[in-house]
Order: structure tokens, then C-alpha cells, then sequence
């Protein structure tokens, strides 16, 4: 949902991949998200990260460099996870953070010995001596003018859809504070688009998993005078410190896992920290601070049952969600959820092209695939109608001039999907069909 807003989005990983590469190596980024590769363009090395809907474009792309006699690595989560199944299209694999493993393959590659498999073999790096990123690489693209700085890794609560304690590990690891304001002091601003321009994302999972680190930056921020989008548990409301700290740092809004308004749910899941009793109140606590809100809701898991779209719905209404991010849940490699229902021979396909949260791609046992796939979509739309977005967004003390840009973007991308909707080409055969043979079209978009 909301792709075309969200894919105008830079990428923070491939400038710390960029960081992390030695001086004397000549460095290009492409990002066909906002430009269009040279597939003629000479290079001694191609690095390509995909996300898992993407994954089956980059393997057609290291299947034509490697014809062209160009040695590729590839990394990321989608190919740390199946790193077998990459192998097949490239040379070498980096599994998980590029941090203490980008300098060995490049040293490797020009000794002529590259691996096909780097790992973290003696635990997870540390973050107290990341190089800083270099956004005058991006300079010359069409991105939404937002900044990703990253504060912590790690994720301890392990709910079964998500990958991210399995990627980056079951505790949160935290960069020091003086680096975080260095590298935001440095930060050169894009060219204004609307009042977005001041926007900086901090891309952790939960910026308050750890509170008293967060305390101490959210201080800190205060005089930095920017502002900023993170996304946290729900628990951020109570504590009542940090929420006045989140307000004077410049907090602009928080991403909330809500996922499901059904405790069975949620313990099904793993994620027993959320309590939807307390959802309203917690919500009320964070807009009496002037906080907007994109909650994530999650449709299809075994525990739901037909009234699960209406109830989601009447809730974000009825808390005024600044915006709500709804997906069909997807079971991605690597996560607790793709092993079950693999083993229960529930997956119905393995292109991965569908794998994006709008496509039912596995077997639902409370619905069919198409109620799941109907009643998504009429959650989507009514959510996103504009009689709804001015409903919830009226009154507001939130940060209009953020919020009322992203609804709407929202709702053209939207639009976009209900259509694909209509036509029926969202629907996925219920034969189960393996892993899709013919690779993408090196003309299609990445």
C-alpha cells in the first residue's frame, strides 16, 4: 500500500554500503525506483540488494552481468535469508549487515578469490564507529526530500511475520548519541517539497526500546530544531517523560504496530506487549502531544475472523489515525511464519513478485484468498476516501502540513491498486503453484 509514495523514498542502506567502500574505488548508486540503469554501463564489480518483491528483477539483472563477464555480489534480507537460491545468479552473497564484510569481499575481489558466502561469523557488528553517510550521492535524484538516519538495530519482541530479530539480532544495539547529531548536523538538505523539506526518518524498529537512550537523545534533539518521524511500540505512551521529550525534540508523528485489535491474535503472534483495550487511550495520550500516529494493521491471520476489516476500520476512525498502514499478511524467507506454513503446505506460490502485502500469496484458514483480498481493499478505500482523511485529520493538532501530503499520496496510490483490484489481477491461482520459472523482463521497472 502506498507504493508510489514509498518508493520515492531513498535508500539508506546502499549509502552506508557506499560509506563503508574504500577511497579508491570509483562508486556509482543506481536506484531504478527514480532512474533508469545503463544495462551497457561498464563496471569490474555490480552490487545489487533487492527487496524480497523486487528479488526476482535483481537476479534478471546479475544474469545479464555476469553474461557481460562482470562479477556480481548480491545482499540484503530477502538473499541473507535464501542465500542458495542467489547463488544461482551471482557470485558472492553477503549475508545480513554489510558492516565488517564490504571491505573483505572488495579486498577479496581484487585478489581474485572472492567467496561465494560472507557472514557474521563472530556476532553482530557494533555500532559506535558506523562512517557517516554521504547524501550528496543523492543530490541529482527525484526522491521525496526525507533524510533516514538509523539510532538502533535489533528487535527483541520476535513476532512471528516480521524478520527483523532474525536479521539483525534479538537485542537492541545503539549508536552513541554524538554520532547520531554529528551525522544529523551534516545532513544537506533537498530542495524543498512543500514543507517537508526539514522531514529526517529515524529508521529503527522501536526509537524507545531502549528508554533511557532515548531520553538522552530525544534531549539532545531539541536543539537540532528539525523534525522527525520514527517509529516506536505502542508503550511510548506510557511514559509520560519521553512523550514530553518526543514533543519538544520536534517528533512530528510515530509508526505504531498496532497490527491486530484481538489479544488471541496478537499473542498468536508473539507480540503480547500490545494490550487493544488500551489502544484508545494510549492513542489519546500521543495526540495530546501533538504526535500524529501511522498505525499498521495486518489482515489474515488465523485467529481472525470475518469482522475483522469493519472493526479495524471503526477503530482507526474512531482514534483518528493520522494515517494507517494496512497489509495482507505475507509470509516473508526467514521469518517463523513463512517455516509454518511451509510445513503445513499453505504457501500457494513462490513468485516472489507478489510478495508485496497486497497479494494473498498463502493459504488463509478463516476466509478464502478472495475475502481476504475484498475486504483489504474495501478497508483501504474507505480508509484513504477523502471524506475520511479530512474526518480524521480536522482538528488535528498534528503536523498538517506532513500529514495531509501523505493521505493524499496515499489515496493516488490507492486508486491505483483498486484498479489492479477490479481487473482481477491482485488474485492468485489456489493450485499452488511453485516458484515462478521465467525470470523479469529486464525492461520492467526494479
Amino acid at each position: 500500500m502506498g507504493g508510489d509514495f514509498f518508493f520515492r523514498l531513498p535508500s539508506l542502506g546502499l549509502l552506508k554500503v557506499a560509506a563503508l567502500t574504500p577511497p579508491d574505488w570509483h562508486l556509482t548508486i543506481i536506484d531504478e525506483k527514480v532512474e533508469t540503469l545503463d544495462l551497457n554501463a561498464e563496471a569490474d564489480l555490480v552490487g545489487i540488494t533487492a527487496m524480497t518483491t523486487t528479488v526476482t528483477h535483481g537476479y534478471a539483472l546479475a544474469d545479464h552481468f555476469r553474461r557481460r563477464g562482470i562479477a556480481v555480489v548480491m545482499g540484503g534480507m530477502h538473499v541473507s535469508q535464501l542465500p542458495e537460491e542467489a547463488l544461482q545468479h551471482c557470485d558472492a552473497v553477503v549475508v545480513g549487515e554489510a558492516e565488517n564484510l564490504w571491505s573483505a569481499v572488495l579486498a577479496d575481489f581484487e585478489q581474485r578469490r572472492l567467496r561465494r558466502l560472507y557472514g557474521h561469523e563472530n556476532g553482530l557488528p557494533a555500532l559506535d564507529s558506523l562512517p557517516l553517510p554521504d547524501w550528496t550521492l543523492y543530490r541529482p535524484k527525484k526522491y521525496l526530500p526525507v533524510h533516514f538516519v538509523e539510532t538502533t538495530r535489533g528487535c527483541p519482541l520476535d513476532c512471528e511475520f516480521c524478520s527483523v530479530t532474525n536479521a539483525f539480532g534479538g537485542s537492541y544495539r545503539n549508536r552513541p548519541v554524538e554520532q547520531v547529531l554529528a551525522e544529523l548536523s551534516g545532513l544537506r538538505r533537498f530542495e524543498g517539497f512543500l514543507t517537508l523539506k526539514d522531514i529526517v526518518f529515524f529508521v529503527d524498529d522501536n526509537i524507545v526500546g531502549n528508554r533511557a537512550y532515548a531520553r538522552e537523545l530525544f534531549a539532545r534533539l531539541a536543539d537540532l530544531k528539525i523534525r522527525w518521524f520514527g517509529q516506536a511500540s505502542v508503550n511510548i505512551a506510557n511514559d509520560p517523560q519521553v512523550l514530553q521529550l518526543c514533543q519538544k525534540s520536534g517528533c512530528a508523528g510515530i509508526f505504531i504496530g498496532f497490527e491486530s485489535l484481538s489479544t488471541k491474535t496478537l499473542a498468536e503472534m508473539g507480540k503480547r506487549v500490545n494490550r487493544p483495550q488500551n489502544y484508545l487511550e494510549l492513542v489519546k495520550r500521543i495526540h495530546d502531544h501533538g504526535i500524529g500516529i501511522d498505525g499498521s494493521f495486518v489482515f489474515g491471520f488465523d485467529t481472525d475472523d470475518d469482522g475483522v476489516f469493519d472493526r479495524t476500520l471503526e477503530f482507526t476512525l474512531r482514534a483518528k489515525l493520522e494515517v494507517a498502514y494496512f497489509s495482507i499478511l505475507t509470509p516473508y524467507p526467514g521469518t517463523r511464519l513463512y517455516n509454518r506454513l511451509a510445513a503445513d503446505d499453505r504457501i500457494l506460490t513462490r513468485d516472489w513478485t507478489l510478495y508485496d502485502a497486497n497479494h494473498v500469496v498463502y493459504r488463509p484458514r478463516p476466509f478464502t484468498p478472495d475475502r481476504l483480498l475484498d475486504g483489504y481493499y474495501a478497508t483501504l478505500r474507505s480508509f484513504y476516501a477523502c471524506g475520511s482523511i479530512l474526518k480524521r485529520l480536522w482538528g488535528s493538532r498534528s503536523y498538517k502540513n506532513f500529514f495531509y501530503p501523505m493521505n493524499f499520496g496515499f489515496q493516488q496510490s490507492v486508486r491505483k491498486l483498486y484498479r489492479a483490484y477490479e481487473q482481477g489481477t491482485l488474485r492468485i491461482p489456489t493450485s499452488a503453484p511453485g516458484s515462478r520459472s521465467d525470470l523479469a523482463s529486464l525492461s520492467e521497472p526494479g
